[in-house]
């Protein structure tokens, strides 16, 4: 996840100044002395005019907002502090100098606890003067935002670590006889999660369950559909419900919760009887897996079904038994191997990972994920990054990789 820390506030840099102003002033004389110390000052901003509030909240909504506002107190449809927030409940955004007579320090005060940004008083002004209250005006605005921005990097990031969590749970195993490694790869715009999940649970029976799931599209409601599967799957094989039974149930959870009816899911599941001589997978619509034994790695893709919440209903998930001789398998998302290696369209694709992974076939199983992780993240550094995210498992009784 991107790090909110990242965008300091005292990184913010102060503007030259305003290169665009508008000022709302109904009085022709005070408006030619403020367009004269415009002039006069080391920025010369180009000068817009309102006569009143309407005016100027027209001006400010039907194109490109100014830089600043100056705006007078005593207007023909506005007066004192009224003028000020119902400007900025109409035209929020620009930052606000309210220009005060003599007498009226009280209402400068009043107007910038209302929002405006700084004050000015008539009598006061010159160009030094008017140039400083401006730039302090777009200064303080600019410091607002990046407030504002700061304060919701740190709540998108607790929400993608709470997701994160969810997606991405520590194993459930009663002996210490399986050897898992799991690793989680976020594509290249952090601040959206995908819904890449995985588990793996040992029942009391001694049966491991693993399961990988990709959710289509990215984004909070994604990663929360992502984590209501995962912990509905966990929550399916705790309670003994068969592979089969399990699958369907996952895609009335699916169908029931997801946000518009395009939204499907990819799923592989594996069960490895405590025999260790055989493993049961399923798979709906997600990618095939790698097979280690010894140096050697090979691509298995079991007979499958569609994706959960294409056909629901209707779709009938097979269950594939494969003999087992020591042989470590890794299931991963297609993020993994759905990347360009180059400026072109060509990708990695399912025959370019089982190369690569072939060239690490005498690595241990965490530097063998390394390995690939690794590549993927070297391959796209310069092309943006990974465009998906990735979720990798490779698991293994511990007599083999």
């Amino acid at each position: 996840m991107r790090d909110a820390r990242a965008l300091d506030i005292r990184a913010v840099r102060a503007p030259d100044g305003p290169e665009s102003v508008l000022l709302v002033e109904d009085d022709d004389g005070d408006a030619l002395l403020v367009e004269e110390y415009l002039g006069d000052g080391p920025h010369s901003p180009k000068l817009l005019r309102a006569r009143n509030l309407a005016e100027a909240v027209k001006l400010l909504t039907a194109g490109p907002a100014p830089d600043c506002v100056l705006l007078d107190l005593h207007l023909p449809d506005a007066f004192g502090v009224d003028a000020v927030t119902r400007l900025l409940r109409d035209a929020p955004g620009a930052p606000v100098v309210v220009l005060t007579g003599l007498s009226e320090e009280d209402a400068g005060l009043a107007a910038v606890a209302a929002g405006a940004h700084e004050y000015l008083s008539k009598s006061l002004l010159e160009p030094q003067a008017l140039d400083r209250a401006m730039r302090y005006a777009v200064q303080r605005r600019h410091i607002e935002r990046a407030t504002v921005a700061l304060r919701e990097s740190l709540l998108r990031a607790e929400e993608n670590a709470r997701l994160e969590r969810g997606l991405l749970p520590t194993p459930l195993l009663r002996t210490d006889d399986l050897r898992v490694t799991t690793r989680y790869l976020p594509g290249r715009d952090l601040a959206l999660l995908g819904g890449d999940f995985f588990d793996v649970v040992q029942t009391e029976d001694g049966t491991v369950h693993v399961v990988v799931g990709d959710v289509s599209g990215h984004g909070a409601a994604e990663a929360a559909l992502g984590v209501c599967l995962r912990v509905a799957w966990r929550s399916f094989v705790l309670a003994g419900t068969g592979a089969a039974d399990r699958t369907r149930l996952l895609e009335q959870m699916l169908v029931a919760e997801r946000a518009a009816t395009d939204v499907f899911a990819t799923v592989i599941a594996l069960e490895f009887p405590p025999d260790r001589r055989s493993v049961r997978l399923i798979r709906a619509g997600h990618p095939g897996l790698l097979v280690r034994r010894g140096a050697a790695v090979d691509w298995y893709e079991p007979e499958g079904g569609p994706a959960l919440g294409l056909l629901p209903g209707i779709a009938v998930w097979p269950v594939t038994t494969l003999p087992l001789n020591g042989e470590s398998l890794v299931l991963f998302t297609d993020g993994l191997f759905e990347w360009r290696f180059g400026a072109g369209p060509e990708r990695l694709g399912e025959e370019g990972l089982l190369a690569l992974a072939r060239q690490h076939g005498t690595l241990p199983p965490d530097d063998f994920v390394d390995a690939l992780i690794s590549a993927a993240e070297t391959a796209t550094a310069d092309h943006g990054g990974l465009a998906d995210d990735a979720a990798v498992v490779h698991v293994g009784w511990k007599t083999s990789l």
